[in-house]
């Protein structure tokens, strides 16, 4: 694991957790499961950060109960201290100590944080039936020509791997998942408090999306991609 979650090195650099992320992304999850119509009764996100994914979550899914692990100490306890009956927070690794009843994992902007990412998720297989894997698209060939903004990455806010669609895919086939249905987001062009760079790239990125969208997230980025996965 790295240091930088368990210190405070991590909170110091992003102070809010991207909490403000969070409602976007949780109505993200919630459309891939209602359009393949899952049904789910106990669910766990696993790296869940302050939790506020969940909270979402669990606005959309009253009937559902919730469960949290996350890995860092500061994150755990701004989650723990909103805990309601519904969604409950636990301090560990997943991988490690979690329970394998769940009928839905959420994996959201997480293996690309994880040393051995391959390892992680071959370990997650076990531990429910359904997965919903959000993962950024940090490898465009715009991304690789400038070589800041991954270098940023890295630094900021701790990614170590970087994906385009075919590899990410490719990851979750080799560890053994059954891709159920994919879909690219629109990360860099809905989330709030984009750079300016994003921010003028919104118009473009949407355009070359609409004619050609592999093609344009392979060239232009911007995009993450949302699996659903067994």
């Amino acid at each position: 694991m790295q240091t930088i979650y368990q210190s405070e090195a991590y909170a110091d650099l992003n102070p809010t957790w991207h909490e403000e992320d969070s409602p976007w992304k949780a109505r993200q999850i919630e459309a891939i499961l209602r359009k393949n119509a899952i049904s789910f009764d106990k669910a766990c996100e696993v790296g869940c950060g302050t939790g506020e994914i969940l909270f979402n979550l669990a606005k959309a899914y009253p009937a559902i109960r919730f469960h949290g692990y996350e890995i860092s100490p500061h994150a755990y306890q701004r989650a723990k201290y909103k805990e309601t009956d519904k969604v409950e927070f636990f301090f560990g690794d997943f991988a490690a100590v979690g329970a394998a009843d769940y009928d839905l994992l959420v994996i959201a902007d997480v293996i690309e944080h994880v040393e051995d990412y391959i390892a992680f998720i071959k370990s997650l297989r076990g531990k429910g039936r359904y997965k919903v894997f959000h993962i950024p698209l940090d490898l465009s060939v715009q991304s690789l020509l400038r070589g800041w903004p991954i270098a940023n990455l890295r630094k900021n806010v701790g990614h170590l791997h970087y994906f385009f669609k075919e590899t990410a895919l490719a990851t979750l086939a080799d560890c053994g998942y059954r891709v159920i249905d994919h879909a690219y987001t629109a990360s860099r062009l809905e989330l709030p408090n984009q750079a300016l760079s994003s921010r003028l790239m919104r118009l473009p990125r949407r355009l070359c999306f609409s004619l050609a969208p592999d093609l344009s997230v392979r060239v232009l980025g911007g995009y993450s991609l949302l699996v659903l996965a067994e």
